[in-house]
C-alpha cells in the first residue's frame, strides 16, 4: 500500500497557495498525466513531446517482471547471486536507492578509479552477473567498466556473454554489440522516459529485481500514486511540491536535503541528480544540497535556502520520550520548509512530476541537459592529446595545490597547513553563493572524506554539495555549469599505486579519471567558476593530512 504526503511552513507555504490554484486552472496535472508536452512553452515542444513516457510505463514496466524473475531464478540455480550494475547517473542512482531502501545487495560500479574497479573485481566474479545499463550505450565510463568484466570472466576460464546482462535503449550501438556478442539477455526501456526519470522502467527494475527486490510492489506503490497526482486539485502532493521548489519568492534557490528516519536510503542522491540535471540551465535552476540532519545548512537563517525533510510516515512515528525532551535542547530550525514523507515507490514518482511542475515555474525545459556533454568532450580531447605536465602553484606535504592566488598564497600570504587553504576557499564563496566539492576517487574505499562537506558549510556559512567524481559529472555537473553562476569548486584528486588497462582502449583507468578531472576543471574555469585543485601524490597521507585539516577547521566561525 502506498502512503504519501507533505506539509509545507513558511516561505514554502506561500509559494503553495501562491501557485497551486493557477496550476490547478491550468489543468497542469491531468495534462502531464495524459502527456502534454506543450507545458513548458514552444520552444521545449520538440524535446518534451519525446521525453513524457514516465507517466504511463506501468503496463510496459509489469511486462519486465517476470522476465526479470525468471531470469533471477535461471542464475541463482547456477549459483550465480551477486549482481554487479555498471552504470552512471541515471542508470546507477534509482537502482542504489531502491537496493539500499529495500535490503538486498547490489554492488554499483559508478567510477573510473582504478581503485574502486580494482576492488570489485578483487571481489571475485565467480558468483557475479554484470548488468550493463547505458541509454545511449556510448558512456564511456560503463563501456570501460564492462570490458574489464568481460576480460575478468574469461581470465577466470567463465563463459562472459553467459554472465553479461545489457539495459538500453532499443537501436542503440549497445543493443547491437550486446546481440551480436550473445549476451545473456538484452532489455530495452522506453527511449521516450530520460535517464533521471527512468526509476521506473528496465533501468531501475532490472538490476533491483535480479538483486531480490520486490519489484511488483514497487510498481504497486507508484501507480496508486499516479492517480493521485493526475488530479488537477489544490491538495495534488505533486503540484505543492513542485510549487515550493520553485515558486518561493524570492527564489529560494539551494534546497536543503536531509533524511529525518525516511526510511529510504540515499534518496537525496537521487532527488540530486533528478532536480539539479533538470533545472540547472540557461543561468538559473534550483540546486539540491544533501546533508546529515543537524549540519550548519540545516540550521541555516539564510534566505536563498529551503529545507527538505524526508520524514517518516506520521503513523509510523514513534512518541518522543518526555525524559528525553527534558535532557535536550533541538536548536531552532527555518521555519521556510517542506517536510515529505511516503513509501520509495510513491516518493519516486512524485519528484519526478514535481520536478517537471517546478520546471514549468521557472520557464525551463526539465527534460534536456545542455551543459552534460561539455565535459565529455574536453576529457575526450584529453585522452587524444599529449598530457601536458601540470606544475601546481605550491605544495604542503604530500599535497599539491592548484588555484587563485588568493588561495594559493594563504590569508597570510604563506600557506603552512592545508587548513589555511581550505580557510581561503571558503572566502571565496559569495554571498548567495554555494562551494562544491568534487573528490575524484573511491567513493567506497573512502568515505570518511565527506567529512570536508560539513567542515566547509561550517567555514564558509555557505550552503556545500559534495559529489564523487566521475559520478557527480552524471548529476549536478550540469547545474555548475549551466545553473545559476554562484558557485565555487574544490576539485580533490591523487596518485594511485594502482592502474587497470581498459582491454581494448589505448588508456588506463587512471588516464581516463585523470582526463574526466581535468575536463570539467577546464570548463567549469571557461565558464568563469573558481576552482581549486588539491592532487594528493600519496593517497593515504594525503588524505590523513586533508582529514587533520579539515577537522583543525571545526572551531572556525562561518562567514
Amino acid at each position: 500500500m502506498s502512503s504519501l504526503g507533505l506539509q509545507a511552513t513558511g516561505a514554502a507555504l506561500a509559494a503553495i497557495d501562491r501557485h497551486v490554484p493557477a496550476l490547478v486552472d491550468d489543468r497542469v496535472a491531468s495534462r502531464l498525466d495524459g502527456k502534454d508536452h506543450t507545458l513548458w512553452g514552444p520552444a521545449t515542444e520538440e524535446e518534451a513531446s519525446r521525453r513524457l513516457g514516465w507517466m504511463d510505463l506501468f503496463e510496459d514496466s509489469r511486462e519486465l517482471v517476470p522476465q526479470i524473475e525468471a531470469l533471477r531464478a535461471e542464475l541463482a540455480a547456477e549459483d550465480i547471486s551477486r549482481v554487479v550494475l555498471a552504470g552512471m547517473g541515471g542508470s546507477s542512482l534509482a537502482p542504489e536507492v531502491i537496493a539500499a531502501t529495500v535490503g538486498c545487495p547490489l554492488t554499483v560500479l559508478d567510477s573510473t578509479d582504478p581503485e574502486m574497479v580494482g576492488n570489485v573485481l578483487a571481489a571475485g566474479v565467480a558468483h557475479t552477473v554484470l548488468v550493463v545499463s547505458s541509454k545511449s550505450g556510448s558512456t564511456v565510463e560503463t563501456d570501460s567498466q564492462r570490458r574489464v568484466f568481460e576480460q575478468a570472466f574469461n581470465d577466470a576460464g567463465l563463459d562472459a556473454a553467459s554472465r553479461i546482462v545489457v539495459v538500453t535503449d532499443p537501436g542503440s550501438p549497445l543493443e547491437r554489440s550486446a546481440r551480436e556478442a550473445g549476451y545473456r539477455r538484452v532489455f530495452t526501456a522506453d527511449p521516450t522516459v530520460g535517464g533521471r526519470y527512468s526509476a521506473l522502467t528496465a533501468f531501475g527494475l532490472v538490476p533491483t529485481g535480479l538483486a531480490g527486490v520486490d519489484i511488483a510492489a514497487l510498481l504497486d506503490e507508484a501507480e496508486e500514486t499516479r492517480e493521485v497526482l493526475a488530479t488537477d486539485d489544490p491538495g495534488n502532493p505533486g503540484l505543492q511540491l513542485g510549487a515550493a521548489m520553485a515558486g518561493t519568492d524570492p527564489l529560494r534557490n539551494k534546497l536543503i536535503f536531509s533524511d529525518e528516519d525516511s526510511g529510504l536510503v540515499g534518496f537525496g542522491g537521487w532527488a540530486e541528480q533528478l532536480i539539479a540535471e533538470s533545472t540547472g540551465k540557461d543561468g538559473a535552476g534550483v540546486l539540491p544540497v544533501v546533508v546529515d540532519s543537524g549540519d550548519p545548512e540545516t540550521l541555516s537563517a539564510a534566505d536563498d535556502l529551503l529545507q527538505i525533510r524526508l520524514v517518516a510516515d506520521p503513523e509510523d512515528r514513534e512518541a518522543p520520550d518526555a525524559s528525553d525532551a527534558l535532557d535536550s535542547v533541538s536548536p531552532v530550525r527555518s521555519e521556510h520548509a517542506v517536510e515529505v514523507f511516503g513509501s520509495l515507490g510513491a516518493q519516486l514518482l512524485l519528484w519526478e512530476f514535481a520536478t517537471a511542475v517546478a520546471g514549468r515555474i521557472l520557464g525551463i525545459n526539465p527534460f534536456d541537459q545542455p551543459d552534460v556533454e561539455a565535459a565529455k568532450t574536453a576529457a575526450r580531447g584529453l585522452l587524444d592529446a599529449t598530457p601536458a605536465e601540470e606544475r601546481p602553484d605550491t605544495v604542503i606535504g604530500t599535497v599539491e595545490v592548484t588555484g587563485p592566488a588568493d588561495v594559493v598564497n594563504g590569508p597570510a600570504g604563506n600557506p603552512d597547513d592545508l587548513g589555511q587553504v581550505l580557510a581561503a576557499v571558503a572566502q571565496l564563496v559569495p554571498a548567495h553563493g554555494y562551494l562544491a566539492v568534487h573528490a575524484y576517487l573511491d567513493r567506497v574505499g573512502y568515505p570518511e572524506l565527506e567529512v570536508l562537506r560539513a567542515a566547509l558549510a561550517t567555514l564558509s556559512g555557505r550552503p556545500v554539495t559534495f559529489g564523487w567524481g566521475p559520478r557527480f559529472l552524471h548529476s549536478t555537473g550540469q547545474y555548475h555549469k549551466g545553473g545559476t553562476p554562484e558557485g565555487v569548486f574544490l576539485q580533490v584528486t591523487a596518485d594511485s599505486d594502482l592502474d587497470l588497462d581498459i582491454p581494448g582502449r589505448p588508456f588506463t583507468f587512471g588516464q581516463l579519471l585523470a582526463a574526466q578531472a581535468a575536463g570539467d576543471a577546464s570548463v567549469l574555469r571557461e565558464h568563469g567558476r573558481p576552482v581549486v585543485r588539491l592532487h594528493l601524490t600519496e593517497r593515504t597521507d594525503g588524505i590523513g593530512q586533508l582529514l587533520r585539516a579539515a577537522h583543525g577547521t571545526q572551531g572556525s566561525d562561518g562567514a
